[in-house]
C-alpha cells in the first residue's frame, strides 16, 4: 500500500514509518525538519528510514499549502497518517503562533489537499492533553473535552473538529488518535526521559514539577505503533459501531485513546531511570507548570474492542530499552 505520513523526522512518525516499511508498504514522508529541537536527531532518524526500500522523503512545511498538496498528489497515497505538528505543552506558552500555524493552518491545508482524492483512511495524531482538567478518571473518548488548559491541547482539539467536518462533508473515513505520554528510543530531547537521564549523568539536579505528585499513563513507543498499525486497517463507517464506541452519528469518524490504562507515579518513573542508569538523581522539587495536569489515565475499552490488544510494556522494561539507546546515541557513560 502507498501511505503518506507527515512528521517522519519526528519521534512517533519515524517509528511508525519504520514499521510500515518493514511490512512492505511504500511510504512518502513529509517533514519540515524544523529547529524546535536539534535537527541532527531528526536527520539521523531520516537517514535510517532512507536505508529502507520504499521510502521517499519530501522536505516541506505544512503551512505551504501548494507544496503539501503537490507532495500528496505525487505520492498517490491510499492512506494518510498525519503526525507532523508543533509539539509540547510548555513551549506553547513561548511560541503560540507556531502552534496555530502548524497545528491548525497546517492541518487545514492537509484536509483541503485530501479533498481531491480522498484516502481510504485518514489518521490524525491527537493528544490526551485534550481532556484538560477533567477530574473523572479514566478519560473516555466520549467524555467532554472542551476545556483544554494549554494552547497545544486547544490546537489539537481544533484539529479534531476540522477532521470531523471534512469526514462529514467529503466522506473521508477518519480516526483521531489520542496519545498518552509516549516515551522510548529516539524520543524528543525536550521530553522528560532525555532531560532526566542527561541531568543525572552530568550530576545536575532534575526539575520535578508538581512536587513529584503527578501520575501519568505512560505508553511505550513500540506498543503505540503496534496499536496504530492495527487501527489503520479499521476505517470508521457510519452505523457500524463497536462496544464503547465514539463513532460519530453523522460522519465516518471516531476518536480512540491509545494507552495501557495504567497510571505510574512520576517518582516511580524517575526511579526506573535511576535504576537503569545505576545512579541517583538530585531532585529540585517545583510546583505545577502552567498548562500541565496532575494526572492522566486512559479508558482502554474502545481500543480493546477494536483491536483486541492493549499497550503492555512495563515502565521498567521500556525505560531499560530507552536508556540503552540513549547511551548509544549520545555516547553517555557513567
Amino acid at each position: 500500500m502507498k501511505i503518506f505520513v507527515t512528521g517522519t523526522a519526528g519521534f512517533i512518525g519515524f517509528h511508525l514509518a519504520r514499521r510500515l516499511l518493514a511490512d512492505g508498504h511504500e511510504v512518502t514522508g513529509y517533514d519540515g525538519v524544523t529547529d524546535y529541537y536539534d535537527p541532527a536527531l531528526k536527520r539521523a532518524r531520516l537517514a535510517l528510514l532512507g536505508q529502507e526500500r520504499g521510502f521517499r522523503p519530501v522536505e516541506g512545511m505544512l503551512e505551504d499549502a501548494a507544496g503539501l498538496s503537490a507532495a500528496l498528489e505525487q505520492s498517490e497515497a491510499e492512506m494518510v497518517i498525519h503526525f507532523a505538528a508543533q509539539a509540547g505543552v510548555r513551549y506553547s506558552l513561548e511560541a503560540p503562533q507556531s502552534y496555530v500555524q502548524s497545528n491548525v493552518v497546517g492541518t487545514g491545508n492537509l484536509l483541503e489537499a485530501m479533498r481531491v482524492a480522498p484516502p481510504r483512511h485518514f489518521l490524525f495524531a491527537s493528544t490526551s492533553s485534550i481532556y484538560g482538567g477533567n477530574t473523572k478518571l479514566p478519560f473516555a473518548e466520549t467524555d467532554r473535552a472542551d476545556g483544554p488548559v494549554s494552547l497545544y491541547a486547544a490546537t489539537k482539539k481544533a484539529g479534531e473538529a476540522m477532521v470531523h467536518s471534512y469526514a462529514h462533508l467529503f466522506g473521508i473515513p477518519s480516526t483521531c488518535l489520542r496519545f498518552f505520554t509516549v516515551y522510548g528510543p529516539w524520543g524528543r530531547p525536550d521530553m522528560a526521559p532525555i532531560k532526566f537521564a542527561s541531568a543525572i549523568l552530568e550530576g545536575r539536579p532534575i526539575d520535578v514539577y508538581g512536587h513529584g505528585q503527578m501520575r501519568r499513563d505512560f505508553t511505550y513507543i513500540d506498543d503505540l505503533v503496534a496499536a496504530i498499525d492495527r487501527l489503520k486497517n479499521l476505517p470508521p463507517e457510519i452505523g457500524k459501531s463497536v462496544a464503547h464506541d465514539s463513532l460519530s452519528p453523522v460522519a465516518p469518524f471516531r476518536v480512540v485513546n491509545i494507552a495501557g490504562g495504567r497510571q505510574t507515579e512520576l517518582m516511580d518513573f524517575i526511579h526506573a531511570i535511576e535504576t537503569a542508569l545505576g545512579q541517583k538523581a538530585e531532585l529540585n522539587m517545583l510546583p505545577m507548570q502552567p498548562g500541565d495536569v496532575v494526572e492522566t489515565q486512559s479508558d482502554t475499552a474502545l481500543l480493546q474492542a477494536l483491536i483486541g490488544h492493549l499497550p503492555e510494556t512495563p515502565v521498567e522494561a521500556g525505560i531499560t530499552r530507552f536508556i540503552s539507546w540513549f547511551r548509544d546515541y549520545y555516547r553517555k557513560e557513567t
